[in-house]
């Protein structure tokens, strides 16, 4: 008994008694310590190598922003400087081509049916994809088959779409007026019509893009936690409630990104409005970026439509400028 005892302190065979009850430190890790505290790891030379490697990654990012955008803007601001024809040799002429914008009634007339269309087609396509979303995020039987017929659409270049639809707006063979017939309905001709040419172009735009905002507000409503909507529901709220509670402010980040890109793109719009009505009828469908075409490579007014572009970008800017600064305050990205 006495001598199991005294054995019990005893070290294994093979091993050393220690005193301390601390493991001994690497000799790696205690010379990187020593180096750590002796060059100043986290010292101001440390911190500007981090820097320089900082800038070394984003240097091709950056030389692709300043050759494909910055460069471009600044050549266009000082185009629009200028007199020039393409074949001819520029003339510097100030700012007389900004003078004869403003005072061109086409250019107002095209700027005003730009803004129409962005109002035609920004709000139905927002509440349409939303909803579409909602429907979509449900779980039911072949719900990812509708997700996909949903987004072929927009897979479709806008002008062999245009084409299409400009066909099924064809007032003799159209297969829109052939379905009005059924019921007795003598369908008008939509795409000559003063009234419903814009508003067609618009629709085929929606048609074509609601399935892709689609996308990221369902993605952006499969993100949101679903104990917050169990904690609405113990607590009596109604699923209208729930939505104007819960889901709509917590989609404010995919709102955001949806509204910028589509606002941007709306005030763009080209392709489909030279397909399938050309700008007609009586300048009815000639926006903004179809004027600029029209006179860059049909009138040959190139410093004029520099001018024209920078108006468009500034445009653009302050309508981007003013979203984010309306959702700045309003947006949670980290739902954690």
């Amino acid at each position: 008994m006495g001598q199991r005892q005294r054995g019990i302190g005893k070290p294994a065979e093979g091993m050393e008694a220690r005193t301390d009850h601390n493991p001994p430190v690497p000799l790696e890790i205690s010379s990187l310590d020593v180096r750590t505290r002796r060059t100043g790891f986290h010292g101001a030379g440390f911190r500007l190598r981090t820097i320089l490697e900082a800038y070394l990654f984003l240097l091709p990012s950056f030389i692709g922003l300043l050759v494909f955008l910055l460069l471009p803007i600044i050549a266009v601001a000082v185009l629009s400087l200028f007199n020039w024809g393409l074949l001819s040799t520029p003339k510097f002429i100030g700012l007389q081509n900004y003078n004869t914008l403003i005072h061109s009634q086409v250019m107002w007339h095209s700027l005003f049916v730009t803004i129409y269309y962005v109002l035609l087609n920004i709000p139905a396509q927002t509440v349409i994809a939303l909803l579409l979303a909602l429907l979509m995020n449900k779980k039911l039987p072949g719900i990812g088959i509708f997700r996909t017929l949903f987004v072929v659409p927009w897979m479709a270049t806008p002008v062999a779409m245009g084409i299409v639809w400009q066909w099924i707006f064809s007032p003799q063979y159209g297969s829109l007026n052939t379905f009005l017939a059924f019921f007795g309905i003598h369908g008008p001709a939509w795409l000559t019509s003063l009234g419903l040419a814009l508003p067609s172009v618009a629709a085929v735009n929606i048609w074509q893009y609601v399935g892709y905002n689609m996308l990221f507000f369902l993605a952006g409503v499969q993100g949101i936690p679903e104990y917050l909507y169990e904690a609405a529901h113990i607590d009596g709220a109604s699923p209208v409630r729930a939505f104007f509670q819960i889901t709509l402010p917590l989609l404010n980040p995919t709102l955001f990104f949806v509204l910028v890109t589509d606002i941007i793109g709306s005030f763009q719009v080209f392709d489909t409005v030279f397909v399938m009505t050309n700008g007609g009828p009586e300048q009815n469908t000639t926006t903004f970026n179809f004027l600029l075409y029209r006179e860059a490579f049909q009138y040959f007014h190139t410093g004029y439509a520099a001018a024209l572009s920078m108006v468009l970008f500034v445009i653009i800017a302050a309508v981007t400028l003013i979203q984010a600064l309306y959702f700045r305050n309003r947006t949670v990205y980290d739902l954690s």
